[in-house]
């Protein structure tokens, strides 16, 4: 995994912030790949919040608040919540390479 313990962190505790303290995240994608370089950090998070608009407001204050810690850094953020009803493709890379964080 190549993200600092600061920076793992600094995810974790934004998305218990953002999402609710029992919502779980994941790294996936390269920067979860100890042989790539570069890339975004690709996170998948699991809640419970079931309202689509919240969901949306945790996701946009998400993003600023770990941006605003992190630095300039690309982060993709999916999001998986009871009841959403399509899982495009790459949530299942997301949950079978994911690295619990």
């Amino acid at each position: 995994m190549r993200l600092t313990a600061y920076q793992c962190q600094v995810i974790r505790e934004t998305v218990a912030d953002c999402f609710g303290h029992g919502a779980k995240v994941y790294l996936f994608g390269s920067r979860a790949d100890d042989t790539a370089r570069g890339g975004d950090i690709d996170l998948l998070v699991e809640t419970e919040m079931t309202d689509i608009n919240d969901i949306v407001r945790a996701e946009i204050r998400c993003q600023v608040r770990i941006q605003q810690k992190l630095g300039e850094q690309k982060v993709d953020l999916l999001i998986d919540y009871p009841g959403r009803g399509e899982h495009p493709p790459i949530f299942a890379v997301a949950e079978r390479t994911g690295i619990p964080l």
